[in-house]
């Protein structure tokens, strides 16, 4: 009995942990830099994200369909996290970032390389829902590192480009509508 619980376990503590490495990539490389002046850094909360959604439902009339759209899309945000630095080594940092990353668990979605920058959107997905989006640019002296950690369909990150002013969301909808 034991042996079979230690059997189905194995495979779930793998799965785990590995999904834990890659947000601790991410939040490891941003902690690297959260300090450097250099560097501008924002960390939105889950709380946060909570307290907005909040906000914009007792703001808002009864029937109306934009805000409702933003108050669910809100509401399926979890965190996010962006560091955007200028008058750095920003193609550096931008191979030591993705680097990081077990690429087996991200898929690209957008990736523009000429001969002096970088940019690639990237999702992880878990059964069919997309948990992360992540996004990183690197330029001969600018970097930008956006993760959004959540629970959205494309529909909804396509949503989010169209309708907010978040980093990243401009160049994300411009790469789904050439």
């Amino acid at each position: 009995m034991i042996r079979k619980f230690i059997v189905l376990l194995c495979p779930l503590a793998l799965i785990l942990g590995s999904l834990q490495a890659q947000e601790g990539a991410i939040e490891k490389f941003y902690s690297k830099y959260v300090e450097d002046e250099r560097f501008s850094r924002v960390y939105i909360s889950p709380k946060m994200m909570q307290m907005a959604g909040g906000f914009l439902n007792s703001n808002s009339v009864e029937g109306d369909e934009e805000a409702e759209q933003m108050l669910s899309l809100i509401s399926k945000i979890k965190g996010i996290r962006i560091l955007s630095g200028e008058q750095v080594k920003g193609l550096a940092m931008f191979e030591e970032a993705i680097g990081l990353l077990n690429r087996n668990q991200y898929e690209e979605l957008m990736d523009i390389k000429d001969k002096s920058s970088s940019l690639k959107f990237m999702v992880r997905e878990e059964g069919g829902r997309i948990k992360e989006l992540l996004m990183v640019s690197g330029a001969q002296e600018e970097f930008t590192l956006m993760s959004m950690l959540g629970d959205f369909t494309y529909q909804d990150l396509n949503m989010l480009s169209e309708k907010t002013n978040l980093p990243g969301m401009k160049e994300y909808g411009q790469g789904n509508n050439p």
